[in-house]
């Protein structure tokens, strides 16, 4: 059985290695370090590393100057406080200045688990992919974490980066390439095309490969940069398979499923099927049981595609 890593994990080695190359990478977090994965970058280099304590918008704050000085500044917590409790740091310090800070937030969506609907970030994509000068990445595995902390380095600007808690398997080889704002298509298929990002991209392989019994062939794609958007690739699949599926562990208004949404019907509309958190908090439970729960399973990808084939066919 293929090994499971958390992106967050992914991203604490990830900053770690980037910190041996790049001597402007400063690191700030808020008191979240062991479960952040920052701490792997504290240890080897303590002067570059920042505890800012339970204080999210001084975190922002902080970052916001260091990178106005001249830093490479990653900022950690957990989404729904970087989002969320920090939001007009990040949109007046941050975005409005165009200045060089990463934000990479960590358990992301509602596979955080027993924590509750309090801790559950699931409009954090939609907060962000609405402030200019934003990039948004959510990775879906290692692969993915990596070429997005070495992207997020490289460019000038601010950059949000959404991670998980959970383990996840690898979807890529070693060969992957991370380019912003390319898609990528995991799985070819004619029929209908399932656009994920962040764990659902697992989930939408397992659904292709089950309905593949079916004779229905999915093409799977993963959108690992929801800021800017591939609309390239929406589109081609929207052509070329008459039929889109949406999967993100994030509400359904201003994510993925919107952003692909608007992009489809601006360009060339097809059927369509958002799934996502349906306009409700989370909740406390073993995140397993929460996906089952919320609908975010290869189960409800299938009968999805089941679902707009059917329309399709209208």
């Amino acid at each position: 059985m293929t090994k499971k890593v958390a992106t967050r994990e992914a991203y604490g080695r990830a900053l770690a290695e980037l910190g041996k190359n790049n001597p402007a990478v400063v690191v700030l977090d808020a008191d979240l370090s062991k479960s952040t994965k920052t701490a792997d970058f504290g240890k080897l280099f303590p002067d570059r590393f920042f505890n800012m304590g339970v204080a999210e918008q001084n975190l922002i704050g902080t970052a916001a100057g260091l990178a106005a000085a001249g830093k490479t500044a990653f900022a950690s917590t957990f989404a729904v406080f970087a989002a969320g409790r920090a939001f007009d740091q990040i949109r007046n310090s941050v975005a409005y200045n165009r200045l060089n800070v990463k934000i990479a937030a960590t358990h992301a969506g509602i596979t955080v688990g027993e924590d509750g609907g309090s801790h559950q970030a699931i409009e954090d994509i939609a907060l962000m992919r609405s402030l200019p000068n934003m990039t948004v990445f959510v990775p879906a595995d290692e692969a993915e974490t990596a070429g997005a902390v070495e992207a997020a380095a490289k460019m000038d600007g601010p950059v949000y980066i959404r991670l998980g808690r959970a383990g996840v398997p690898s979807i890529h080889g070693e060969d992957f390439h991370f380019e912003t704002g390319k898609a990528v298509v995991v799985r070819e298929g004619r029929d209908a095309a399932v656009i994920a990002t962040g764990i659902m991209v697992t989930a939408a392989l397992e659904a292709a490969g089950a309905l593949t019994g079916e004779g229905i062939e999915v093409r799977v794609i993963s959108m690992h940069t929801i800021k800017p958007l591939d609309i390239d690739t929406i589109v081609s699949a929207a052509r070329e398979t008459g039929a889109l599926v949406t999967a993100e562990e994030h509400s359904v208004i201003g994510g993925l499923g919107g952003a692909v949404s608007e992009a489809v019907c601006e360009n060339y509309p097809v059927p369509l099927k958002r799934l996502g958190v349906q306009d409700i908090f989370g909740e406390s439970g073993k995140p397993d049981e929460l996906l089952v729960k919320f609908g975010l399973t290869p189960a409800a990808i299938a009968d999805a595609v089941r679902e707009v084939l059917k329309r399709k066919g209208q």
